[in-house]
């Protein structure tokens, strides 16, 4: 009843708030392309990276990403293009004149200098003060958390304490940029996960503009504030973890950062077919067109299983599917399923992406995965050969080359 009265009075009008301005870019690369002879390694990337933000290059081995931080560093020269760091053109120049930071994978720490001499070592041949260096690494020490162990030499140290030093070292000069270049790869999976939130703590601390690269989708998510997805020397897309992960722009992307389900469907009086059933879906009706062939992705989470009929508030059936393997997957239960063929489909020439270790044979487009927690994987228990209701709860959807 209060709900109810309180829209019979108005409320007095806000003035409206202008949003504020984005924070300006300190580091940005401008239609970099890089070619090695005939052969083309990047073509026109552009990106911004604001002070304090973290971006991370995700792609697999071979998509360019490396490139691009050797350029950005001064090691290699672009093809077309422009670096800019803090609003000058730093293309032409050497990389000792850049003032960016790298930090490699394999640390590059001096084993016969102690900790604090590793990391003063920069602003010695920059022949700092000595009161500054000291003042300095002290600081740092104490930002890295490494502060009993300024005397040990690398080889007493973890290799995630190498890490920090590395980049306790890094941060001495100051750098404009900070680049990674995929740092944990050398580190076991436990430490990888427990250093990667220590540096992300960090650099928040810091807020100097930082660029990882990564081949690790959890790794990506977890560090950017926005990631920059490539293929073959291609952006694919480029937003926040959140973005690109439940709005993928391509099939790529969502397969890459993922595993993801691709059905193909029809446009149909403002809604999507899919076989027999009717999906509710808001369309760019420019984009797409009555009677268009297209591609909806949902991710194995999105999925909701039922014996019955009944689909919970939020979830839109999509068929009918008998259930072909169930697997225990410590945090929740993976089930891949087979969907009934409906009528009218339509289907694409082109093979769909997959990226889980259960791909479905080739060329078919109606296997799908779905997870479902451990509470309702107790409460109804699944088995191989079931037949279940399927209904997703979100879906992005994504032109198809057939028209």
């Amino acid at each position: 009843m209060v709900k109810a009265r309180e829209t019979l009075i108005p409320k007095p009008v806000e003035p409206a708030q202008s949003l504020p301005e984005p924070p300006p870019a300190a580091a940005s690369v401008f239609g970099i392309s890089k070619r090695f002879g005939k052969t083309s390694i990047l073509e026109n990337i552009s990106f911004d990276v604001a002070e304090g933000e973290v971006l991370v290059l995700l792609g697999a081995s071979g998509s360019g990403k490396t490139t691009i931080l050797r350029i950005i560093s001064g090691l290699e020269m672009p093809y077309t293009g422009k670096v800019i760091l803090h609003g000058k053109d730093v293309t032409e120049l050497p990389a000792r004149e850049r003032g960016v930071g790298v930090i490699f994978q394999s640390y590059a720490l001096f084993p016969k200098m102690t900790v604090e001499k590793n990391i003063g070592y920069g602003l010695r041949i920059r022949k700092r003060k000595r009161k500054e260096i000291k003042q300095t690494v002290n600081d740092l020490l104490a930002l890295v958390q490494l502060e009993e162990h300024r005397k040990k030499y690398p080889s007493q140290l973890s290799g995630g304490q190498q890490q920090r030093v590395a980049i306790a070292r890094t941060l001495a000069y100051k750098p404009e940029v900070l680049l990674f270049d995929e740092p944990f790869g050398a580190l076991d999976t436990q430490t990888r996960v427990h250093l990667r939130r220590e540096i992300r703590a960090l650099l928040r601390k810091v807020n100097v503009p930082s660029i990882f690269i990564t081949h690790d989708q959890e790794e990506a998510l977890e560090l950017g504030d926005r990631v920059a997805v490539l293929n073959q020397g291609h952006l694919e897309q480029i937003g926040t973890p959140n973005e690109i992960y439940n709005h993928p722009a391509t099939e790529y992307v969502a397969t890459f950062l993922g595993a993801a389900n691709i059905l193909e469907a029809t446009v149909r009086n403002g809604g999507l077919e899919v076989g027999a059933a009717h999906l509710t879906a808001v369309l760019d009706h420019e984009k797409f067109k009555n009677g268009d062939c297209v591609k909806i992705v949902f991710r194995p989470e999105d999925v909701v299983l039922s014996k019955n009929d009944f689909i919970r508030p939020g979830a839109s059936k999509i068929g009918v599917a008998r259930i072909e393997e169930v697997s225990f997957v410590g945090a929740y239960e993976r089930v891949r399923l087979r969907l009934d063929r409906g009528l009218d489909e339509c289907r694409t020439e082109e093979s769909p992406y997959y990226l889980t270790t259960e791909t479905p044979e080739s060329g078919s487009t109606k296997a799908i995965i779905g997870t479902r927690p451990k509470p309702d994987a107790a409460a109804t228990k699944l088995q191989i050969g079931d037949r279940v209701s399927v209904a997703i709860t979100s879906f992005t959807v994504l032109p198809s080359s057939k028209r």
